[in-house]
């Protein structure tokens, strides 16, 4: 097994771990994740429509 597999297979147990152990604060995080992908999808909507309008 390589680094890279090595690695990718560590982060999923310790993502999976915290999962499990936490699921409140995971959540959390998830919903803060998911809240900064929306602004910057808003932010790029926007930014798309004003040069377009301009």
């Amino acid at each position: 097994m390589n680094a890279k597999k090595a690695l990718i297979l560590a982060g999923a147990a310790l993502l999976v771990f915290f999962l499990v152990t936490q699921p409140v604060q995971s959540a959390g995080i998830v919903t803060q994740i998911l809240n900064t992908l929306k602004d910057a999808a808003e932010a790029l909507i926007t930014f798309v429509r004003s040069v377009f309008q301009g």
